[in-house]
């Protein structure tokens, strides 16, 4: 299958860059110094991260490496390491469908998302854990006794931080420059093609997130997709300013109408049925919302748009912004 264009500049990147990148509390992601081996392998050495939980010290160029959630597994993939355990959400997702899926057949199933399976990751023998203290902390001795356990304090708002925290963690903060550096120019291609700075501004788009088992979210600012449309300067409708934290403001499915924006994107985690996004959708409310009035409601996959949660996931994003917003001549 054919690779996604940011896991191709990491890859090419990586291979003109196989030197160790060290870190300290500084997470920048070019921030680098010499460690005590430049000779990229896992016996090379080692580095120590700052991590939620303290300072790590970590095989100076991991091979075997374990990640916890979502964001961790784009993370991964990104930079151009396959890792060998992954976690699966409480859905059963764990390749998310915007990967790869090459590259995600030979990853074991390493438990779910905040729950990890302590006996399968041992197994795994990994060089290095990498997930967030938010999930895990409870289980943070355990997986500290398996191997180097690397934790940012959260997920989501501070995605860009986590990304490249976690790769000084995996060696890749060289490779990681390049994916940050193609986002940022494709961040600018994307605003351009809205027609500049103050029209992108002047639309005002909704995230709607229908939830199985819990109440359906309209999305604030203080999440890793509220900063997307933030970096490409979309507007916001009121209500994402009300929300508790920035994060979201929740509704049942028969307040959709909260929604209403110039633009809406709309996704399920979990059945469609069962979120009650297939009786909102559709529904007296639904159509009576001014995206949906003109042909600019769209559904979107909720791997993407929520689960992925880094750099991978943000590009393609991007993408579907463009196709769907950009003035057609």
């Amino acid at each position: 299958m054919k690779r996604t264009r940011l896991t191709v500049l990491a890859a090419m990147a990586l291979s003109t860059t196989l030197t160790l990148t060290a870190c300290g509390s500084d997470s920048d992601s070019d921030s680098n110094s010499e460690s005590d081996s430049s000779s990229g392998d896992s016996s090379g050495g080692a580095v120590t991260v700052d991590t939620a939980m303290g300072e790590v010290e970590v095989p100076a160029a991991p091979e075997r490496v374990v990640v916890l959630d979502t964001g961790e597994l784009d993370t991964a993939l990104a930079l151009g390491i396959t890792p060998v355990g992954a976690a699966e959400t409480d859905t059963g997702t764990m390749g998310l469908s915007y990967l790869p899926q090459d590259q995600l057949a030979d990853i074991e199933n390493i438990g779910v998302v905040g729950q990890p399976n302590l006996e399968a990751i041992n197994e795994l023998d990994p060089d290095v854990i990498i997930g967030s203290k938010i999930r895990v902390e409870e289980f943070y001795d355990e997986l500290s006794a398996i191997a180097p356990t690397v934790l940012t304090e959260t997920v989501g708002a501070p995605w860009k931080e986590n990304f490249a925290l976690h790769a000084q963690a995996l060696g890749r903060a060289d490779e990681a420059q390049a994916v940050v550096d193609a986002y940022d120019e494709h961040v600018a291609q994307v605003t351009e093609a809205l027609g500049g700075a103050e029209a992108a501004a002047e639309t005002e788009v909704s995230m709607l997130r229908f939830i199985e088992g819990a109440n359906t979210r309209l999305y604030g600012r203080e999440n890793f997709i509220g900063s997307i449309l933030e970096d490409v300067g979309l507007g916001r409708p009121a209500i994402a300013d009300e929300a508790p934290d920035g994060f979201a403001v929740e509704i049942s499915p028969e307040q959709v109408d909260q929604a209403d924006a110039d633009v809406i994107y709309y996704t399920s985690y979990g059945s469609a049925d069962a979120s009650g996004e297939e009786a909102a959708v559709g529904g007296p409310l639904w159509d009576d919302l001014t995206a949906v009035q003109n042909d600019r409601a769209f559904p979107v996959d909720d791997d993407l748009w929520f689960l992925g949660i880094g750099y991978e996931a943000a590009d393609q994003i991007l993408t579907e912004l463009q196709e769907s917003l950009a003035p057609t001549a």
